[in-house]
């Protein structure tokens, strides 16, 4: 078992690869950390010159294939979610105190202004992307889902594999035991195939006039969500599917969150797990 890790999309990526050539192995990490970079360079809004930022500032893009299926699958997911999920949360992250990587977000911070909308108006048109006036795009959790289902797409015709971006993760070629975050002993999970992703406020958290802020937005209102729910895991069959299921658990809280149909684990601010679906 061959295993590689580096840094991308402000996080630590793992990827495990079963292939006995360590020549080929290194290949193929090398491809993985290419892939990375240039998604990144797409996606991220803390990059001035990527398409994203580009789409935001101008409102109006001839986009790349990448940019625009990433739009594509986040409309859909929106779509699908009644609002839930809705990419156009930029203005509501940068209200909240998260307007650089979260490695120089300030722990501690005044009070700021908290009124930024969200569910704006996506056009696209061919390749047009076009912006209802005053609307911006996150791709930051839907972006490295994407990452991930398309990494390990080509790393599983060399071998059985395994990309884990900071806990959103997908398999592929074998099972794979999967340690999940509860409130108490970690439990495993076997996956063969498919992915799984996490969501949660007990990491990426900080503080902004004396109150607490977190990077998960409920869309219905333009600030950190509020919930019962610490963590959301949730299996899916792809990242991206994962990621946006993780996002409605949480957001749901822990009862609403069992009736929706999902697979996965949470763990309560009051020190509960709650299995669901197929977990159940």
């Amino acid at each position: 078992m061959q295993r590689h890790t580096f840094r991308a999309m402000g996080t630590e990526i793992e990827v495990l690869l079963d292939h006995p050539d360590d020549g080929v192995s290194r290949a193929a990490f090398s491809r993985v950390e290419d892939e990375f970079e240039q998604i990144e360079a797409s996606l991220s809004r803390f990059r001035p010159e990527s398409e994203l930022s580009r789409l935001n500032r101008d409102g109006v893009i001839e986009a790349s294939p990448m940019l625009l299926e990433v739009t594509k699958l986040a409309l859909t997911a929106r779509e699908r979610s009644a609002g839930r999920f809705d990419p156009t949360i930029h203005d509501a992250l940068v209200a909240a105190g998260y307007d650089r990587t979260f490695e120089e977000v300030p722990a501690e911070g005044p009070a700021r202004e908290q009124s930024a909308a969200c569910g704006g108006s996506v056009a696209i048109s061919a390749r047009t992307i076009r912006l209802e006036q005053g609307t911006k795009l996150d791709f930051g959790g839907i972006g490295k889902g994407y990452a991930v289902d398309r990494t390990v797409a080509a790393l599983s015709t060399v071998g059985p594999c395994l990309v884990n971006a900071g806990g959103d993760l997908a398999v592929a070629g074998t099972g794979w035991p999967i340690g999940v975050e509860t409130s108490s002993e970690p439990l495993t999970l076997e996956l063969t195939a498919g992915a799984l992703a996490t969501s949660g406020r007990d990491r990426r958290h900080w503080r902004r006039g004396g109150v607490d802020q977190h990077h998960i937005i409920d869309p219905a209102t333009g600030l950190p969500a509020v919930t019962d729910v610490l963590l959301a895991t949730v299996v899916a069959p792809t990242a991206v599917e994962a990621e946006v299921l993780a996002k409605l658990a949480f957001l749901a809280g822990a009862e609403n969150a069992l009736r929706q149909g999902i697979t996965g684990v949470l763990v309560t601010a009051d020190g509960r797990t709650v299995l669901m679906g197929d977990l159940r």
